[in-house]
């Protein structure tokens, strides 16, 4: 073996072993977690990393002790029971929840992320470019500090409808905040500026000739949007909606400072309910992030190639 033959091995070697390290750093919360859910409450809290018998039970526990010691019903012939708190098993409730917010909220960043990125992609108007800059100067303020603003105006803006009918003195009529609504958990987060970042990219590296030839086919900026960038399109969509919906699933903070009663929060706040003031149950709550993460991991596994593809080919394009 000559000596670049051996250098490029080595190199070789050396890559996989670093890669091989990282992926093993990622995975260990994950693996901890995973094994932590099912060993005792004595074994958790010695910080043991192995169980000594697998308690399998732990996941069925986790449900009842959310539901408030009850055992979860199902009635086939009312179904949507399931989703009220007292007759039916919170947990679902709470996934419900964070399912409405989640597929809300990205349907809102998309609709907001493509108009805004193809206009600061296509569109030519002053101060285009300062007003994109600008934009993107405002990922540099902590989300903390807009906590406080945001909920302000959740406490000041009324519901469209105990607006429409107080306006029109419709009988019974109360004004109701945003406070414990969908409202508040998906309308201020409809729009954001990494989306907008990320579909502009993409939009600027889609040939003119394209918009060209539509344009003498009588195509308007609408039409070449929806008939031509759109479908071409599918990567960054896929990429944007995927990042949304963890984002929204994740979510914690917000939730928790909007909601008060438990039917409207979503899975990462009912996880609270296992900490209480008598202790924190450790292997109950390592079962429920557990299961909350089941329906992340396999929307992963079917979108994978198009979030890698999206991640890949968009956002490092200048």
């Amino acid at each position: 073996m000559n000596r670049d033959r051996l250098r490029h091995e080595l190199t070789n070697l050396g890559i996989h072993l670093i890669l091989i390290s990282g992926a093993l750093f990622m995975i260990f919360p994950f693996a901890w977690m995973v094994l932590g859910s099912l060993q005792s409450f004595a074994e958790t809290t010695r910080g043991e990393f192995l169980p000594s018998t697998p308690m399998w039970s732990n996941y069925g526990d986790v449900i009842r002790t959310m539901n408030g010691s009850k055992p979860c019903v199902f009635d086939p012939s009312n179904p949507w029971l399931i989703l009220e708190r007292d007759r039916g098993c919170i947990i679902v409730r709470y996934f419900a929840n964070t399912l409405v917010i989640g597929f809300g909220t990205v349907l809102g960043v998309l609709t907001t992320g493509v108009l805004a990125g193809y206009a600061f992609a296509r569109l030519h108007f002053p101060g285009r470019e300062l007003l994109f800059k600008l934009l993107l100067a405002t990922m540099m303020i902590p989300g903390e500090l807009t906590l406080i603003p945001n909920y302000v105006f959740m406490v000041w803006f009324p519901t469209p409808e105990s607006w429409f009918a107080t306006t029109f003195g419709l009988p019974g009529a109360e004004p109701h905040n945003w406070i414990d609504t969908y409202y508040a958990m998906i309308i201020p987060w409809i729009a954001t500026v990494f989306s907008i970042f990320l579909f502009r990219q993409f939009f600027k590296g889609i040939p003119n000739e394209l918009f060209d030839a539509a344009l003498l086919d009588g195509a308007t900026h609408s039409r070449f949007l929806v008939s031509v960038v759109l479908p071409l399109s599918k990567p960054v969509l896929i990429t944007s909606a995927l990042l949304t919906f963890l984002g929204s699933w994740n979510a914690l903070m917000w939730p928790l400072l909007v909601t008060n009663s438990p039917e409207m929060r979503p899975i990462q706040v009912g996880l609270r309910s296992l900490i209480t003031e008598a202790g924190t149950q450790t292997q109950l709550l390592l079962a429920g992030a557990t299961i909350t993460i089941i329906p992340i991991i396999i929307l992963y596994l079917f979108l994978q190639r198009w979030f890698v593809s999206g991640i890949a080919n968009v956002g490092i394009r200048g």
